[in-house]
């Protein structure tokens, strides 16, 4: 017989999944960048109705100093890189854990809106 037989590399194992479960994190990614720009809109339009942020933009009186405006575009930038993660990595655990990043991002920066005149 030959005894110089090479072995076959061994496959790569699959990811484990569950039966009937589907990854939605790229779904849910792609759909809260889609509506983040919308609920910008819809948080000025909240601020702006106020009596005062209404005065401070017409008349310049109790105008204060929420958090500053770097961390909202910080935030813009790591929620936009945590999108690109989503979308890009092929672990599921890096989508889900890129996908927690993106959503605590958002958030972050629709608070800094809402507190910017609060």
């Amino acid at each position: 017989m030959n005894a110089t037989a090479s072995a076959a590399p061994a496959p790569d194992p699959a990811p484990v999944r569950v039966a009937g479960e589907k990854d939605r994190s790229r779904f849910w990614s792609g759909l809260s960048a889609a509506l983040f720009p919308g609920a910008v809109v819809a948080a000025v339009v909240l601020l702006l109705s106020s009596v005062r942020v209404s005065g401070c933009v017409t008349y310049g009186v109790q105008c204060t100093r929420g958090l500053p405006g770097w961390l909202f575009l910080w935030s813009v930038g790591v929620g936009f890189v945590a999108l690109v993660v989503v979308l890009a990595a092929p672990a599921l655990r890096v989508r889900q854990a890129a996908l927690s990043v993106q959503l605590l991002a958002e958030c972050t920066a629709l608070l800094v809106i809402l507190s910017y005149y609060a």
